[in-house]
């Protein structure tokens, strides 16, 4: 087995791996989806607390839309795909969508 030097080490260590893209999800204020429904899916699907969840149904039906979380794209266009399914299977019109963020 070869012996790595300190140098090997040093520059084995400043190698950073890639960052993922982060995709935000963003549920949009309906007149016809409620409230119960939205704060459930953010419950089931987003992973959100009860108290959390009631607060971004009030922030979607305050200002429109609210972030219900950041994830990969794939996550993220997988989170949007389940809640519409559901949504349309009770009949409503919820539409979430997926925003890239920029680099930091």
């Amino acid at each position: 087995m070869e012996k790595l030097s300190q140098t090997d080490v040093a520059v084995a260590t400043r190698i950073k791996t890639p960052k993922v893209p982060k995709y935000n999800v963003v549920m949009h204020n309906d007149d016809e989806t409620t409230f119960e429904f939205v704060i459930a899916t953010l419950i089931d699907i987003f992973d959100k607390d009860q108290v959390t969840a009631t607060a971004l149904a009030y922030e979607i039906h305050n200002v429109g839309s609210a972030v219900v979380g950041c994830y990969s794209r794939e996550v993220a266009e997988s989170k949007v795909s389940e809640t519409t399914e559901r949504a349309r299977a009770r009949g409503y019109p919820l539409v979430c969508t997926v925003e890239g963020l920029s680099d930091d």
